[in-house]
């Protein structure tokens, strides 16, 4: 068995920066700058077979290349007890298409929908208890007016995960070229 996720990976700068946000909540399990990406679906426990089928039902999206900002940090829920501190999307209606393609490439292999609205971000750090509810304030009214500026986007991966020890492990297992923009687009 094998997990599987597809994502955007992110430019090495944009990855550091976002590293360097991490600091002064206690308790956050910080991402490091190789396990920052951006999910299109996340797909879970396969077997080799349908690795294949994910594989190559991926390869068959067509979307061209675009330009991806971030913008912004907040949380999940937005709600009760955080989990998730997280870098926004600035929005963007080709990550949109996207997404929608890489959806349905997958439900077409037979898969379950995912069910939840698409609320593109980047993990920045899980939480496994209560964070201090005015560290987080203040942490996100520091680091509100984050962004990374626009970066190009022209491709998206199969990753596979790993849990181990040290958290989850991410390798590339599959990539695929978004076409040129069209003049104009992007």
């Amino acid at each position: 068995m094998i997990r599987l996720f597809v994502a955007l990976s992110l430019p090495e700068e944009v990855r550091l920066r976002l590293e360097g946000l991490r600091g002064g909540l206690p308790g956050a399990r910080w991402q490091n700058a190789e396990q920052m990406h951006l999910t299109l679906r996340f797909i879970g426990e396969v077997d080799g077979g349908a690795f294949a089928e994910i594989r190559d039902a991926l390869a068959q999206i067509r979307a061209e290349a675009f330009t991806l900002a971030l913008e912004g940090v907040g949380h999940f829920p937005p709600r009760g007890r955080v989990r998730i501190l997280w870098a926004g999307v600035v929005p963007n209606p080709a990550l949109t298409h996207l997404h929608e393609r890489t959806e349905a490439a997958v439900t077409g292999l037979g898969f379950e929908p995912d069910g939840r609205n698409y609320a593109p971000h980047v993990t920045l750090a899980r939480f496994a208890s209560k964070v201090p509810a005015q560290r987080l304030q203040d942490f996100i009214a520091y680091h509100g007016l984050y962004t990374s500026g626009p970066f190009p986007v022209r491709s998206f991966e199969l990753f596979s995960s790993h849990l181990g020890a040290g958290g989850a492990q991410y390798a590339v297992e599959a990539s695929y070229p978004l076409a040129p923009a069209a003049e104009g687009g992007g």
